[in-house]
């Protein structure tokens, strides 16, 4: 598992939150010590915004590059004329890689954002990734 510090920033569209920052700091499997940090601006109409480290996002992109790639060989077999019965087993290969990229996505996400959000009383994240689960189960 990757963990190297990528800074993802998040911007809500309401600002009924009252102005904070909140710093998470945890130790990785590998021993070294990761710390973000939200910060809440809380001007009503302006939104908010946080600021935190992802473990996986070198991973992750890793992983969406082999998805791109295996796409673009599907393409081509569409353009050969190939079985039909191949180009399927291909797609249902892309659609796993894609469903197992976004659980490691999830997962980081629920490490760090869920953990923050509830710690902070941040409902809203909270809403916002259960709508993101719905999405991503369809």
């Amino acid at each position: 598992m990757d963990q190297s510090n990528n800074v993802h920033k998040h911007v809500h569209a309401d600002g009924d939150a009252p102005a904070y920052e909140h710093t998470h700091t945890h130790v990785g499997k590998d021993g070294v010590v990761y710390e973000h940090t939200h910060t809440h601006a809380g001007v009503a109409g302006h939104g908010h915004e946080h600021t935190h480290t992802h473990e996986n996002t070198k991973a992750v992109l890793n992983r969406l590059s082999k998805v791109i790639g295996h796409m673009q060989s599907i393409k081509r077999m569409v353009e050969d004329g190939r079985d039909c019965s191949e180009v399927l087993i291909q797609l249902s290969a892309v659609k796993a890689a894609i469903n197992n990229t976004g659980k490691v996505i999830l997962q980081d996400h629920i490490k760090h954002c869920l953990v923050d959000a509830i710690e902070s009383g941040d409902m809203q994240e909270i809403e916002e990734l259960s709508k993101a689960i719905d999405r991503f189960i369809k």
